[in-house]
C-alpha cells in the first residue's frame, strides 16, 4: 500500500469515527426507526389515522382536520343505559309477626295513626293490616283487657276503656282537674257545628264577644284556623283532630244531632233576632 493510498484510508477513517457522547443518542433512536418501519403495510407507507376515528362509540376529531370541526365526542345515544339492581321484594310476615308489630307500634305512638301509614311502614297490604287490625280490636274486647284498640280521628290508638276512667284520673290528675268554661263549652260547640266559621259570626250566635275565648280554643289545641273567608278576609276556625280524639269520634260527620237539643220555640227566637 502506498503513502498515498494509507492516507485516504485514514481520512475515511476519522470521517466515520462517531464521538462517544453521540453514540447513545445514535443507539436509542435506532429501536423507534424499527418501530415504525414495522408498523407500515407491505406497500411500505405508514397507515394514516381517518379523520374522525371512531373509538369506543365515540367520534374524535383529528387536531387540523376541518371535517372533523363540530362532531361529537359523547357516547353515543342509542346505547342503552345500565341500570341498578331492582330492590329487593317486601317481605311477607305471618299472622303473629304482623299482630305484634302493629301492637308495638300503637305503644308509642301520641296521636292516632292511620292504617296507610302502617300499611307502609310495614310494607304489607293495607287491606291485610286494616283486618289485622280490627282484629285485635275484637281480641281485646272479648278478653276483657283495661284498655281497648279503638279507631279515632281517621286512625287507630290504644285507649283505657271507660269503666276504668276512675281509676286512670285518680292516677293521673291527682285531685286537680282542669276544665273548660261555660263559655268556652258553648264556643266550642258552635264551632263543631258551624265550622268554618267567622269569630263574628260565633259571637253573632252567642251574643257575646268570644276573641278571648277563641284564643284559649285554640291554645288548647282544639280549634284551629283553616283560611279566610273570601268575602271579608276573616279568618276562618273549625275543630282540630286533637277535638275528635277527645271526644272519641272518627270524623265530624259522627257528631250527634242538634236538634234534639235546641228549644220548641228555637224559630219564634230566630225571627227575633233579625
Amino acid at each position: 500500500m502506498g503513502d498515498e493510498e494509507h492516507g485516504d484510508s485514514l481520512a475515511d477513517q476519522a470521517a466515520a469515527w462517531i464521538p462517544p457522547w453521540e453514540r447513545h443518542r445514535e443507539t436509542s433512536a435506532t429501536p423507534v426507526e424499527e418501530a415504525q418501519a414495522t408498523t407500515a403495510p407491505s406497500g411500505g407507507e405508514p397507515n394514516p389515522e381517518p379523520p374522525g376515528a371512531v373509538e369506543d362509540g365515540r367520534t374524535l376529531a383529528v387536531p387540523g382536520d376541518p371535517a372533523g370541526a363540530g362532531r361529537e365526542s359523547v357516547p353515543d345515544r342509542g346505547r342503552s343505559r345500565q341500570r341498578g339492581p331492582a330492590p329487593p321484594p317486601a317481605s311477607v310476615l305471618d299472622d303473629a309477626e304482623l299482630h305484634g308489630a302493629l301492637e308495638a307500634i300503637l305503644l308509642v305512638v301520641d296521636e292516632p295513626v292511620a292504617e296507610t301509614t302502617l300499611a307502609d311502614v310495614l310494607e304489607q297490604p293495607l287491606e291485610r293490616v286494616r283486618a289485622t287490625l280490627h282484629a285485635i280490636s275484637t281480641d281485646y274486647t272479648t278478653r276483657g283487657h283495661g284498655f281497648e284498640l279503638r279507631r279515632a280521628a281517621g286512625g287507630w290508638r290504644l285507649y283505657t276503656r271507660p269503666e276504668y276512667a276512675g281509676y286512670v284520673e285518680r292516677f293521673v290528675l291527682d285531685g286537680q282537674t282542669v276544665r273548660l268554661t261555660q263559655a268556652a263549652l258553648e264556643t266550642l260547640a258552635v264551632v263543631s257545628y258551624k265550622q268554618p266559621v267567622t269569630r263574628s259570626r260565633i259571637s253573632a250566635i252567642r251574643g257575646v264577644n268570644c276573641d278571648g275565648v277563641i284564643r284559649t280554643l285554640v291554645s288548647r289545641g282544639l280549634v284551629e284556623e283553616c283560611g279566610t273567608e273570601p268575602e271579608t278576609g276573616a279568618h276562618l276556625y273549625r275543630t282540630t283532630s286533637l277535638f275528635l280524639e277527645k271526644l272519641g269520634l272518627d270524623s265530624i260527620t259522627d257528631l250527634p244531632p242538634l236538634a234534639p237539643f235546641l228549644p220548641d220555640d228555637v224559630e219564634d227566637l230566630a225571627d227575633a233576632s233579625r
